[in-house]
């Protein structure tokens, strides 16, 4: 075991600490890092930097990205297929298995390809969250374009975010930045990714400032991303042409009275949305042999899955070509007012949202943007379709069907990855048409608001919660441990109780002495009583400044302003439960109280204890495996005992 001197593992762990990066410093690193001290380039400058290096380096990137789709699409489905075609037609499904065959191969060899989005996000929010594994652009770049040119039914723009990002955190290592400015340069990245893959470099950025930046951005932040994008999107353009991803017909419009219409629309699409989304996670669940009656498919080495799904794809491709691959053309049939019947679209609708969901599960690399535009165009195609056979009386005010196929479109890919100004904006500015914004917004915000309302009870709006608070947790790990640890295990010991009788003047100089944000206000049998904040200290002290003649600080007492009007959290019921509450208020912290008793204090319930019980649960379950007996487990661990505070 190496030794490194107090000074140099100090220097070592706050390097580690502030990127979420290996601590290890190339020697280039190194010098370009001293060229930009030297220089000191003032921060106009440094942003126009940035913007240019990650919207360049992005943009070259996709382009290359899309070539390798091209040049694989070339190579299996046209020289290849045009040697085998003689054996029958049964030789398309071959195309998709070797496909399959080839990332099952560099499974086996590489076991992952890097990091997602997601982690990414929670590397940069977290100072202790070190990257668990390297970042390999390159790697998921080239087994995208192997999935995506031989025909699997996924989409080009989440590897495309994912260059960006990636290459955006290669440059906050190479500059070795802060952990605030590193998910800016994230940002910037998967702006830049989606503003290159469609053509749409607004869409790209409220992208980025709406799923990756969240409310964190400021206006230098802005800055970047908006240039980061222009740049990005200018090379795609000068690499892939200045088209948009989709050649969209003009917006039809037939009367004001058809937006209720699309109100229906947006129920639909919130509806396929759901099922969208649970189909991959059922999909990656049966690939992982957690569903009852596909255990053996847990059994089968992973390496071998993307070969099952390469299988699966190809030979239901066989029946229905439209499926194979990322599907624009098909999509961009269904905007020109190709005469595809309903009932081939509802089959395109139900066929290809089962096997994104298969390709996904089976280890096959892509995105979905592309089969949510796909089933959102199939699905406002075939409702168009519906509409004058149920109003038969107000056909002529009902517009043709590729309008609905364009709403639809933006309305299931709202829903479907939470980004809501992302796809009215993307399609807006396919469209380039503003007629289409009404009802863009009513079916995108109706169905949004509906998928949220459905799945407010689920684990992944929990986790959605969580991220809130700005609780940093891994999403598929430990989202489930919200609804196996207990709030016993999370609370944590109040660090400051004050007897209600005290004055607020007496209440605010312990608050700042004992620097906490939040007191609770008891009574003299230590019962509780309320919560106070400095808020409530703060609005207090100015309403006595405003009307000295009827409010005395000195008088004024404690329980006079504390919030008596509280939500609980019971030391046995799962954290998932109480943080549930805690959002829906908005709230940062819950007393923990007895159920027989809300009046006796447990505890609080704060993000700082439900990480670390997370943090703990987790390295419980890694050390117990090298253990035997097995250690505690966080439902075991006692409850935490109370001292005193005056």
């Amino acid at each position: 075991m190496s030794y490194l001197p107090p000074a140099a593992a100090s220097l070592s762990e706050s390097t580690a600490l502030r990127t979420g990066t290996s601590c290890r410093v190339p020697t280039s690193t190194s010098r370009l890092t001293r060229l930009l001290n030297h220089l000191q380039p003032s921060p106009e400058t440094m942003v126009l930097i940035l913007a240019v290096l990650i919207g360049g380096g992005s943009g070259m990137g996709v382009v290359t990205f899309h070539y390798l789709i091209e040049r694989i699409h070339s190579l299996m489905l046209e020289d290849l297929m045009g040697h085998i075609s003689v054996w029958g037609s049964w030789s398309l499904a071959c195309v998709p298995t070797i496909g399959g065959l080839l990332i099952g191969l560099m499974r086996w060899r590489l076991q992952d390809f890097g990091p997602s989005i997601s982690t990414l996000i929670a590397a940069t929010e977290d100072a202790k969250l070190a990257l668990s594994r390297e970042l390999r652009p390159v790697t998921k770049m080239v087994a995208a374009a192997i999935s995506l040119g031989t025909g699997a039914s996924l989409g080009p723009e989440g590897p495309s975010v994912e260059i960006g990002a990636n290459f955006g955190m290669l440059v906050g290592q190479v500059l070795q930045v802060s952990r605030e400015r590193h998910r800016l340069l994230l940002g910037a990245g998967a702006a830049a990714g989606l503003a290159a893959g469609f053509n749409a470099p607004i869409a790209g950025v409220f992208f980025a400032l709406e799923l990756v930046l969240g409310t964190t951005f400021a206006t230098s932040a802005v800055s970047v991303v908006l240039l980061a994008a222009v740049v990005a999107a200018l090379v795609a353009q000068i690499g892939l042409g200045a088209q948009p991803a989709f050649s969209l017909p003009a917006y039809d419009v037939r009367s004001p009275l058809e937006l209720p219409l699309y109100m229906g629309l947006g129920l639909l699409a919130s509806l396929v949305s759901l099922t969208y989304t649970q189909a991959i996670q059922l999909a990656q669940r049966c690939f992982r042999g957690q569903v009852a009656g596909f255990g053996w498919l847990g059994r089968i080495p992973r390496y071998i899955h993307p070969v099952i799904g390469g299988l699966g794809v190809g030979l239901v491709g066989l029946q229905l070509p439209q499926i194979l691959g990322i599907g624009y053309e098909t999509v961009g049939a269904m905007l020109q007012d190709v005469k595809f019947s309903l009932q081939l679209l509802l089959l395109l609708l139900v066929v290809k949202l089962v096997m994104t969901a298969f390709s996904l599960g089976s280890g096959l690399v892509g995105g979905v943007f592309a089969p949510a535009m796909f089933l959102g165009a199939s699905l406002g195609a075939a409702y168009g379709k519906i509409l004058p056979l149920l109003l038969p009386g107000l056909s002529l005010h009902i517009a043709a069907p590729p309008a609905y196929a364009m709403v639809g479109m933006a309305a299931v890919l709202a829903a479907s990855v939470r980004a809501p100004l992302t796809a009215i904006l993307l399609l807006f500015e396919m469209t380039r048409d503003y007629r289409i914004v009404l009802p863009l917004m009513a079916a995108v915000g109706l169905s949004v608001w509906l998928l949220d309302t459905i799945k407010s009870k689920s684990t992944v709006n929990k986790g959605l919660n969580l991220q809130q608070m700005g609780v940093n947790v891994e999403k598929d790990q430990n989202l489930e441990l919200l609804k196996q640890i207990p709030v016993s295990a999370a609370m944590l010991k109040p660090r400051l109780m004050l007897s209600s009788s005290c004055s607020v003047l007496e209440a605010g100089l312990a608050m700042t002495n004992e620097r906490c944000h939040t007191a609770l206000a008891i009574d003299q049998d230590l019962k509780l009583i309320g919560l106070v904040t400095l808020q409530d200290i703060d609005r207090a002290i100015a309403a006595s400044e405003s009307d000295a003649s009827t409010i005395n600080l000195v008088d004024l007492t404690l329980a006079a302003i504390c919030t008596k009007d509280l939500l609980y959290a019971y030391a046995d019921e799962p954290v998932a439960d109480a943080l549930d509450r805690m959002a829906a208020r908005g709230l940062h912290q819950l007393p923990v109280v007895e159920r027989d008793n809300l009046k006796r204090i447990l505890g609080l319930l704060e993000k700082e204890g439900i990480t670390l019980a997370c943090d703990v649960a987790v390295t419980t379950r890694a050390i117990n495996r090298y253990l035997s007996p097995p250690a505690l487990t966080t439902q075991e661990l006692p409850l935490p005992k109370l001292t005193q505070t005056a």
